[in-house]
């Protein structure tokens, strides 16, 4: 059984329309910059459920003139503070709403990340200021939910035409140098990546906890240029 958040009102339509898929699901409002819309989420998934098994962050944000050319140039004290708080602080902030509807029920929390976490990625600039931030939240949710039964993990996924992506200068170019270079000699699939949330989520990821999955085709195990 499902639940689905959106961030305003232009994207309630477009989550609705996915949640459809799945029969009757809650589709509820969070934007997770305020405290209020988060409590209130958890509020309405206690009265709805009375606990919670899993829950899936899918969000990441930067002003978009950020995340185009040269990284000090793009850069600004506001784009810093959005990105993180909206990439990185909301998943602690989702994690300690949703704590006590986790505790006691082997629950399992997952993140998506990206390869400009660890590298420097033209054009991904503060965004991969972020991803690093989440990273490390992965690992001290881990830590700290461990003891109550709960799981912390994240998928660093290839990159994938997704509404996000469209925001980032070149990716394109990004795409197609995937494609070249991984060992697989392909980019990776909204299935694929699909397929290891659902691992995460299931018993047969129980004994893992703060890990960082790539799912992408193997491309972040090699330099560039191996390509024949």
């Amino acid at each position: 059984t499902l639940a689905f958040t959106y961030a305003n009102e232009d994207l309630r339509e477009r989550v609705a329309k996915i949640a459809a898929e799945f029969g009757p699901c809650p589709v509820l409002a969070c934007n997770v910059s305020s405290d209020d819309e988060i409590a209130a989420l958890f509020d309405s998934l206690r009265a709805e459920w009375n606990g919670v098994d899993g829950l899936l962050h899918s969000i990441a944000f930067a002003p978009r003139e950020a995340l185009a050319g040269d990284y000090l140039n793009a850069l600004s004290r506001n784009a810093f503070a959005v990105a993180h708080d909206i990439s990185s602080y909301s998943f602690a902030a989702l994690a300690k709403g949703a704590r006590p509807l986790l505790t006691g029920r082997n629950a399992s929390l997952l993140t998506l990340t990206y390869l400009g976490s660890v590298r420097a990625v033209a054009n991904y600039n503060v965004m991969g200021l972020a991803k690093a931030s989440l990273e490390a939240n992965v690992r001290y949710l881990a830590a700290t939910l461990g003891p109550e039964g709960t799981r912390v993990n994240a998928i660093s996924a290839g990159p994938i035409k997704t509404l996000a992506a469209a925001g980032i200068g070149g990716f394109s170019k990004i795409l197609s140098f995937v494609e070249h270079a991984a060992p697989l000699r392909r980019n990776v699939t909204i299935d694929e990546v699909g397929n290891v949330a659902a691992f995460y989520f299931s018993p047969l990821s129980s004994a893992i906890t703060g890990e960082i999955t790539y799912v992408d085709c193997g491309f972040s195990n090699v330099a560039a240029g191996l390509a024949d």
